[in-house]
This record gives C-alpha cells, structure tokens and sequence, in this order.
C-alpha cells in the first residue's frame, strides 16, 4: 500500500493506494471519520459487486451503515439525484456529527461529496473511489457538485475528505472504455507537471491497460501525488490550480453539447488535450510537433479518440465553451503545454484564432 497525503493543515488527509485494500475500509474509515452512522452512496452496478462485501466490512467495524443508491451517469448528477439523497438522510437518522462515504466512480463522488457538504451545512465525508478516473482524479482535491442542464459543474462547493481509499483491484470490473477514460486523465497529469512520468507512462502503456497490479498503483499514486501537490498550492483554485483543467475547456463543452450521452469524461478530455496542444503550436508558446504527436500517439495507444467528430460545429462548440464557469467577463481560458511537463494559463485567446484551431 502508498500513501499519499493532501497537505492542507487541520483538513489534511491520506489517500491509500495499493491492491486489496476493500477489506481495510472499515479499519481506515474509523480512523478517519467521526460519528455511528455512515451513510454509504453507491449505485447499483458497484453494490451488485462489492455491496454486501463491503456493508459486511463496515459493520464489522462498528459503523450503523444506511446504504443509499443513485442512479449511475452523468446524466443523473442532478439536485433532483442530491434531494432524493437528503431525503433518505433524513429518513435514516443521519446526524450532524454522522459521515458519508462515496462509494463507486466520478459521479458518485461529486454527488455525495455536494450531499455531505451542504447536509446539515456540511458534514465529514470519506471516499472508496472504484473507477481509474475517480482514484485519480474525481477523488483528489474537495471540489464536488452537480450538473445545470447548461454545463457541467456549474453548481457545487469545496468539502475535502477525511480520507481516500483507492483499491485497483476493483478496477478489474471495469469495461476497457472506462479504463482508457481514466488513462486521459493520467496522462493530464503528465503533461501538465511531470516529463518523466509521461515517458514512463509511453513505456508502460501496455501494462496499465492489461491491469498490472503495480503498474497501475505506480500511475495512480504518482497521480495523486501530483494532483495532492497543486491542491496544497492552490486550493480553490485562484491560480495554480488551474493547470488541473488542461483539456477540459474543449472537453466539458463537448461534453455538454453531447447531452453527456456521447463520450465518456476522458473522452472528451482526449480531444480537449489534443486541441489546446494545436492551440499552443498555433500561438507559438514552444510545444513542438514532435510533442504534440508524442501526445496523440499515447492516447490513442490507449484507445482515446484525438480528433473533433466530423460535423462538429465549432462555432456550437465556441458557444458551450464560453458558458464555462472558468470564464471571466466573457474571455475564454486555456491550460496550453510549453513543452510536457510543462503548461500556462493562457487567458483571452482570440476567438478567431480558436474557431480557426477547431475547425482544423
């Protein structure tokens, strides 16, 4: 087992990466979270498979475990998804000295952590990430919330966990889309922090996506730990924090455009990377082509798509885009890479020179 801890003072907390660890979530929630009740939010793909495992494992430890399911996908991160949670928090009992835990992917996070952070104006909560994309990403950093049918994201808090326990053994349930999914993510942390973790991850591409158990701890450890490292510099993200968007103003906006029903969140990251990498070449801050196809080759090594779909329109594209919630007085921000390992905030990029990149 790693541990990787998110330095923020008295709301500072470990995350436990390694195999095997869903047998130790009752020892390490008692560690970490207070109260008698725990309120597990999961859906019913990951209750099929580790429910009774893990309600076993809990009550073992002490807790009164009330067990709450939500519909799974994007399209059910919702207030009316958070509301039917409250009611059955209320209706079990759940008090303010009482914790939840997130129990499956990236949606189940954002939704029981906006639960946890406004239940009672705010209450401890801890997360067992089961998807590649939740361990290393959704999981890290207290940013949780909800969808507004005109963007993702646009409603929700900070609220960091007391711990994170992330176990790859689960990710063995996955389909192979949703590994590539969380890859996209992976390698986001290459790009934007670390050379060396992206030659690693180009040299051991083969292994992560054949499940390796060290394999896969190794990228989601070094995952956490950069992301744990941006969060202690920036946790609100009023500066360096915004690297952690690299891809993802291209990438929210087709996600939203799409209904979120098309591509999966790494998805559409994927191609969002892909075009802020063009989008840097085009303004000249340094990236080179040899970088930029070292960047196409590894995701779609991993099986991402690196290109708009045809038909897109970019000027829909452009309009989804500005109704980010990074957008500032109208201007548009991008995380655009200098060289890997290395990427700028880059606010005001000219709109003609973007519907230009897009439509490339």
């Amino acid at each position: 087992m790693k541990t990787v801890r998110v330095e923020l003072g008295n709301r500072s907390y470990p995350i436990y990466v390694g195999e095997g660890l869903l047998v130790r979530v009752g020892e390490l929630t008692r560690q970490h979270l207070p109260g008698r009740r725990l309120m597990v939010i999961s859906n019913s793909t990951v209750t099929g498979l580790y429910g009774e495992f893990l309600k076993r494992n809990l009550e073992a430890a002490g807790w009164k475990v009330l067990w709450a399911e939500m519909l799974d996908g994007e399209e059910h991160k919702n207030l009316a998804t958070v509301s039917r949670l409250y009611d059955l928090a209320v209706e079990g009992g759940l008090e303010r000295g009482d914790a939840i835990l997130a129990f499956g992917g990236g949606v189940v996070g954002d939704v029981a952590g906006f639960v946890a952070a406004t239940f009672m104006r705010g209450i401890a909560w801890g997360q067992v990430p089961t998807t590649l994309l939740a361990q290393v990403d959704a999981s890290v950093g207290g940013k949780v919330g909800v969808n507004h049918p005109k963007g993702k994201n646009l409603i929700g808090a900070f609220h960091q966990p007391r711990l994170v326990v992330a176990d790859v053994a689960t990710l063995r349930s996955l389909p192979r889309r949703e590994i590539a999914s969380g890859m996209a993510e992976v390698v986001k942390y290459g790009v934007i922090r670390s050379a060396s973790f992206f030659a690693w991850l180009e040299e051991n591409v083969e292994e992560l996506l054949s499940l390796v158990p060290e394999a896969l701890t190794h990228a989601v450890a070094t995952s956490c730990r950069i992301k744990a490292e941006v969060v202690a510099a920036d946790e609100r993200e009023s500066g360096l924090r915004a690297i952690l968007n690299f891809g993802h103003t291209v990438g929210h906006a087709l996600e939203a455009m799409t209904d979120y029903t098309r591509f999966t969140h790494g998805e559409a990251v994927a191609i969002g990377m892909v075009v802020a990498s063009r989008l840097a070449r085009h303004l000249g801050l340094g990236f080179t082509a040899e970088e930029e196809e070292r960047l196409v080759n590894l995701l779609e090594a991993i099986g991402l798509p690196t290109s708009l779909p045809p038909g897109t329109d970019p000027r829909e594209l452009l309009l989804f885009m500005q109704r980010d919630k990074k957008v500032k007085e109208g201007k548009l921000t991008f995380v655009l890479p200098r060289r890997i390992g290395e990427v700028e905030v880059v606010r005001e990029v000219p709109q003609e020179i973007l519907l230009e990149v897009l439509s490339a």
